[in-house]
């Protein structure tokens, strides 16, 4: 996917997570495409702007380690509740949403759990 413009809707994925979650703009966002709020890097807050990724199998997470203890027979994913603690990187430098740089389809996060978090849509469609 080219860099393009990340909106509301967009589809994001963590490594570590079973499933793909969606991106939610800022709720009062007043600069859209195609009708659909425009993301910045500072839509980062999980549960508001990063939805969760279904299962976590990732062995850095606390929960996960917590539930395999004494399983020899494989991994046991646990719920998915993403712990992001900075801005998105890779923004767009020259073009701000806001106060802060436009959200790029090449743009990433990671989670505390070591996840690394990235679009597979802009939204746009």
């Amino acid at each position: 996917m080219s860099d393009r413009y990340i909106v509301d809707g967009a589809v994001v994925h963590c490594s570590c997570g079973s499933q793909s979650g969606v991106f939610r703009a800022a709720a009062d966002r007043n600069i859209q495409i195609n009708h659909k709020a425009q993301g910045n890097i500072l839509d980062f807050q999980p549960h508001t702007n990063i939805s969760s990724f279904g299962l976590c199998s990732s062995s850095s997470n606390p929960q996960v380690v917590s539930a395999n203890k004494g399983n020899n027979s494989g991994l046991i994913p646990q719920p998915c509740r993403p712990s992001i603690s900075m801005p998105w990187m890779n923004g767009k430098n020259n073009v701000y949403v806001g106060q802060a740089q436009a959200l790029l389809s090449c743009s990433t996060n990671m989670c505390m759990w070591c996840g690394n978090i990235f679009f597979t849509t802009d939204g746009q469609e």
